[in-house]
């Protein structure tokens, strides 16, 4: 694709890493055919190519952002399907981030808008203020369906409602600082990612991976100034408190690979392992970080990156249940995580399925499906009826928000993939599974 940025916009990095993304594309237009919002709408503009004409115009006249740019810009889940398919290379997900930049600097929302999404960065991130504000929400849950039927931004708080879990928030059994192996010779050392969404969510995921590592051999630290990733506000356009979140992690991941060296930063949470495989990048123009961002990105591994390279031993439950394996789109398209998951649920003994169409998002999508409720539940209601079609007995996943996403709408239980690992190398049974399991 041709360019006419000036040398002076040349100047700022993130322009001339845009430009450079920008030239490589080459209009063919495969994207097209794995887009999500493409596929429901049908809109030129709801494409990769179609999102990428409006940006480049946007900066290279560098001008403010307007009502329509915003509204195609949004609508995008950065799932990364298109990255997957794109035979030129083309990096969609930093030319996206850094619309949503630009977007938020030079637009101003309305005011309903600016709202929500001010109060999603400043709870969603925080587990003390998540906890409480999901507690508020299971008492206002049964007025989700009038919100809906009133429209606008209520319907975005019926849709919060409606993934606000019912029962009682299960409190974490994990204790702080250091898990130690189970064996007397230690095999290694790794941090785990504790998060911030999900140990509220679903502490059981973050339990059943210590346990699964400790009994492998394997020293869990933890880090106690480490804070959530940064992907939320960082898909928000909020670069500086992205790139607060990126430096305060490493920070506090570089201490204690300092005080005895770590293997791995384990991520259970496909989502932040995105992002911080990527804080290599954001902080490229921080001499004080970039590299120790960088180390800190080499070390960060999926937990199923990390246990197809470790010998699991023979598995202590024998298991006949059928899986539905649901690959979420941060793991297939981000990180490029495909067949290990599935391996490693194969070796346990399950009968493992593909997902018709399994390229196409979820409509979880971070707070997507809180900010674009209408194309979330039809890309949810797509994605349970491919599930159903493989007739499975579970749904396992290796992300928070699409275990939440599908768990409001699927007639089988929907579980972590280390979970069910866990539990068939000795761990306890996932919670919810026991009609399944037993």
């Amino acid at each position: 694709m041709q360019t006419n940025f000036t040398p002076e916009q040349l100047q700022d990095p993130a322009v001339a890493n845009s430009e450079q993304i920008l030239r490589k594309c080459v209009h063919c237009g495969f994207c097209t055919a794995t887009c999500p919002t493409f596929t429901l709408l049908g809109d030129e503009l709801d494409s990769p190519r179609g999102r990428i004409y409006l940006i480049k115009e946007m900066l290279e006249n560098d001008r403010p952002a307007d009502a329509r740019t915003v509204k195609h810009i949004d609508r995008c889940l950065s799932c990364l399907a298109c990255m997957t398919t794109c035979p030129s290379g083309v990096n969609y997900m930093h030319l996206v981030d850094h619309a949503r930049t630009h977007i938020e600097k030079t637009y101003k929302r309305p005011f309903h808008d600016r709202v929500l999404r001010s109060v999603l960065a400043n709870i969603l991130p925080y587990p003390a203020r998540f906890r409480w504000a999901l507690r508020a929400a299971r008492v206002s849950k049964p007025f989700a369906g009038l919100f809906r039927k009133l429209g606008g931004p209520f319907g975005r708080l019926g849709a919060m409602l409606d993934l606000a879990p019912s029962g009682s928030l299960l409190p974490s059994r994990l204790g702080p600082g250091q898990h130690y192996p189970e064996l007397e010779s230690k095999k290694g050392r790794v941090a785990l990612l504790k998060g911030c969404a999900q140990p509220v969510l679903k502490p059981s995921i973050n339990e059943a991976t210590v346990r699964l590592l400790t009994r492998l051999g394997y020293e869990v630290a933890s880090a106690p100034d480490e804070g959530c990733c940064g992907a939320l506000v960082h898909h928000m356009g909020r670069e500086d408190d992205a790139l607060d979140s990126a430096r305060r992690n490493v920070d506090a991941w570089i201490k204690q690979h300092e005080r005895e060296p770590l293997e791995a930063i384990v991520i259970t949470a496909s989502g932040c392992g995105s992002t911080i495989k990527d804080y290599g990048f954001m902080l490229r123009n921080d001499p004080q970080y970039k590299e120790k961002a960088a180390m800190i990105s080499s070390l960060a591994v999926d937990i199923t990156e990390f246990l197809s390279k470790v010998e699991l031993g023979l598995p202590r439950k024998s298991v006949r249940a059928t899986v539905a394996y649901h690959s979420a789109c941060s793991m297939q398209h981000g990180q490029k995580i495909t067949s290990q998951p599935k391996q490693l649920l194969t070796q346990a003994g399950f009968k493992v399925k593909d997902v018709p169409e399994g390229h196409l998002c979820c409509g979880s999508a971070g707070t997507y499906n809180i900010m674009q409720p209408q194309i979330a539940e039809k890309l949810k209601e797509r994605k349970l009826a491919n599930i159903s079609r493989t007739r499975p007995d579970l749904i396992a996943t290796g992300n928070i928000g699409c275990i939440t996403q599908l768990s409001t709408g699927a007639d089988v239980p929907v579980v972590h993939t280390v979970e069910l690992l866990d539990w068939v190398y000795g761990g306890p049974m996932p919670n919810g599974c026991d009609s399944t399991l037993a």
